[in-house]
């Protein structure tokens, strides 16, 4: 049986010279492109019948241009970038790769966080500037740590990700608020307190978002909930960028009303130098790369090629169409 003509679209996302794609160039009659655009797309995917894909918005318009597409694999748990309808009504299976990254992001989460709470790489480079060396007495401290134990950590989501950071969190002595759109499937929960967006708001130290971006969730970390929140607060998103009003987030890092806060995604990504969190106070960035373990890469091209194999057997395995 011949391969099928197929483009990878997007490997400068996935590969930094440490990932293989031979499993899925052994399935595939494979073209491998570093970056696409939305300028280049339509030249990248020409006759295509598969496509591998994770960033490039797949829409009507593009299945109406290439029209020899079978098959869409999303190189990531979020399909959003791909109209599922237009998709289904020309027989394009498209797939996914769920839960591949869940604990390097959990384990960036607690990064974060811990890098707020014990502030380790300002004092690491007050040492290699000689300010211990030059010290009176055996130790110092630019900023006091915080220690976590005892408080309170608002997590906004509850799928794969938000209960293992609140597993963590109990770990460290924490109490842990949880809003969740549906806190009946968790009913026998032990130690987490589920409750409205409003309460997890106004009584956390710390609010850790990890829930998806949709129409009620656009936009959740604004003016009007902020002051809701305590005075002092931190807020952690590694989830996605429009979870969050950025010129909001700011101003209230500058007025202290936000203590710190920690960020790996905005809102237009890569990020842009007008982006008011670009030059804010007090914040964490890290650039989109919670997801992006050797590991949880790894597993992600495992996945992706597992789906395709699935595929061409005639099994639906993580179809999301």
């Amino acid at each position: 049986m011949s391969k099928l003509k197929g483009v990878l679209l997007e490997a400068g996302a996935i590969d930094h010279g440490d990932i293989s794609f031979a499993e899925i160039d052994e399935l595939v009659d494979l073209t491998v492109y570093e970056n696409t655009t939305e300028d280049d797309k339509y030249e990248h995917i020409g006759d295509a019948e598969v496509v591998f894909v994770n960033k490039v918005i797949m829409d009507e318009e593009l299945f109406e241009k290439c029209p020899n597409i079978k098959y869409v694999g999303v190189c990531a748990t979020g399909y959003n970038v791909v109209d599922l309808e237009a998709a289904r009504k020309r027989g394009v299976v498209v797939t996914n790769v769920p839960a591949y990254s869940t604990d390097s992001v959990v384990q960036h989460t607690w990064a974060l966080l811990l890098e707020i709470a014990c502030n380790v790489a300002s004092h690491d480079e007050s040492v290699k500037k000689g300010d211990w060396i030059k010290s009176e007495t055996f130790c110092y401290w630019k900023n006091p740590s915080m220690e976590l134990s005892g408080k309170t950590m608002g997590i906004v989501g509850y799928g794969n990700i938000g209960s293992k950071v609140a597993r963590i969190a109990l770990d460290f002595g924490m109490k842990v608020l949880v809003f969740t759109a549906h806190p009946e499937k968790y009913a026998n929960e032990e130690n987490v307190v589920f409750a409205g967006m409003d309460e997890v708001f106004a009584n956390s130290d710390i609010v850790s978002l990890h829930c998806p971006l949709t129409d009620e969730t656009e936009k959740i970390i604004k003016k009007e909930n902020i002051d809701k929140m305590k005075e002092g607060v931190i807020i952690i998103n590694v989830s996605r960028g429009g979870l969050v009003n950025e010129v909001d987030l700011a101003q209230a890092l500058e007025c202290g009303k936000v203590k710190a806060a920690a960020v790996d995604v905005v809102s237009v990504e890569p990020m842009k130098e007008d982006n008011p969190l670009f030059k804010a106070k007090n914040i964490l960035i890290t650039p989109h790369m919670a997801w992006a373990s050797v590991e949880a890469r790894t597993r992600l091209v495992n996945v992706v090629a597992d789906n395709y194999k699935n595929f061409l057997k005639g099994i639906r395995v993580n179809v999301v169409n």
